[in-house]
């Protein structure tokens, strides 16, 4: 993990030294040179810097965001997974733009009068043109990055709640009106500790849920962060009790480490196992997916489920928790009536609820999905935050209602 880590953090700050030198010629056509160039130098020394102390925090001794203010951190993420990647792709575009045009010009030419006039080369730009583009390359990026930034820090703490109620055909009468309030994606770390954490517990306790159910991603990256998660956990106050599987984030430092963490702290945690608890004297049986040693392939997934289904009981109502949403196809394909997911944080950006990362990404990202035969899939936004910034995708607690249809 240290060397993808690494690998990543390499071509972030090969990609800043690229940006900052073309910035850096465009910022010398400028009037008053010297202060965009120092402007320019300074903002790609924070960003340089930053990123190398985070990546060697715990080398250097520091804690886990190097001391760094919270708006730091933010300022770090906004520009190196956002402003930075979308710069450098838009400037590919218009390049490639740019070319075809001229190609595209040239046969037009060549095709309206069969040869290629000979033609003055053609010259410079004026200064204005030229000014407005050297300014658009120098500014925007980081003008971008610091209205990203500022947007950010309110969204940290705020979550809503999402209710749903949803009806089944196969639930058991005595289980009509079971309410599970769904706490997906806490990552407990850089984003999401402190009150905000003490604010999650306050507004689950408050929905009175017979059930907490966690669908992974407890902590962010670092297993330090655990038992801040766990006591989180542990104040929760569900009727029927409170469990919890694995997602991706949760086994950067070890899946064994962290299996061995989170039931030495007393929370249950369901890895492809199964848990069947008594609601009004009805079995309801809890399958927890495990993630996966890599990311799968739906194939994978479908397999896992299977494998996990073996241990269904016919007596009881099944609920199936699965960090990756794409475990519906084979849940409902089984008849599992009801299955939770979390892991796509609602696409994290979008511009519509179908134009942005979610649906780019996942068959799943957001909210109820419905099968031809009944079943239901709920695919939380998550509650935390590994990365900043949401943009139509707010964090939230998810509150079921399951009713006998």
């Amino acid at each position: 993990m240290f060397r993808f880590i690494l690998t990543v953090v390499s071509i972030m700050l090969a990609l800043d030294a690229l940006w900052w030198y073309v910035a850096d010629l465009y910022a010398r056509r400028l009037p008053n040179a010297r202060v965009w160039r120092i402007g320019g130098a300074l903002f790609m020394s924070i960003q340089a810097a930053g990123m190398l102390l985070l990546m060697f925090a715990r080398q250097l001794g520091l804690d886990r965001t190097a001391g760094l203010p919270m708006w730091v951190l933010i300022f770090l993420f906004v520009w190196h997974l956002l402003v930075l990647p979308g710069t450098v792709i838009a400037a590919m575009l218009i390049r490639t733009g740019w070319t075809l045009a001229g190609v595209v010009s040239f046969l037009r030419r060549r095709l309206r009068t069969g040869v290629v006039p000979a033609q003055a080369p053609p010259g410079p730009p004026s200064l204005s043109r030229r000014q407005f583009l050297a300014t658009a390359a120098v500014a925007v990026p980081p003008l971008v990055t610091v209205i990203g930034s500022a947007w950010a820090v309110p969204q940290l703490s705020t979550f809503r709640v999402r209710r749903f109620v949803i009806p089944l055909a196969t639930l058991p009468p005595d289980l009509d009106g079971l309410t599970i309030a769904q706490v997906s994606d806490v990552h407990v770390g850089d984003f999401t500790h402190g009150r905000t954490l003490r604010d999650i517990v306050e507004s689950t306790n408050a929905l009175k849920p017979d059930l907490v159910l966690m669908t992974g991603d407890l902590i962010n990256r670092r297993l330090s962060d655990l038992p801040a998660a766990l006591d989180m956990v542990r104040q929760f106050d569900p009727k029927h009790g409170a469990y919890n599987i694995q997602g991706n984030h949760d086994l950067f430092e070890g899946r064994e480490a962290f299996n061995r963490g989170v039931r030495a702290g007393g929370v249950p945690l369901l890895v492809d196992q199964s848990e069947t608890i008594d609601v009004n004297g009805r079995p309801l049986q809890l399958l927890g997916l495990q993630w996966g040693p890599r990311r799968g392939s739906d194939s994978e997934i479908d397999a896992s489920v299977a494998r996990l289904l073996t241990q269904r009981r016919p007596d009881a109502f099944p609920i199936l928790l699965a960090h990756h949403p794409h475990a519906f196809d084979r849940a409902a394909a089984e008849g599992i009536p009801l299955t939770l997911a979390g892991h796509t944080h609602g696409g994290q950006l979008h511009l519509t609820r179908d134009i942005g990362f979610g649906p780019w990404m996942f068959k799943y990202w957001s909210g109820l999905y419905r099968k031809e035969n009944g079943s239901a899939l709920v695919v939380s936004n998550g509650v935390g935050n590994w990365f900043p910034l949401r943009i139509n995708a707010p964090a939230e607690i998810v509150h079921i209602t399951l009713r006998r249809a």
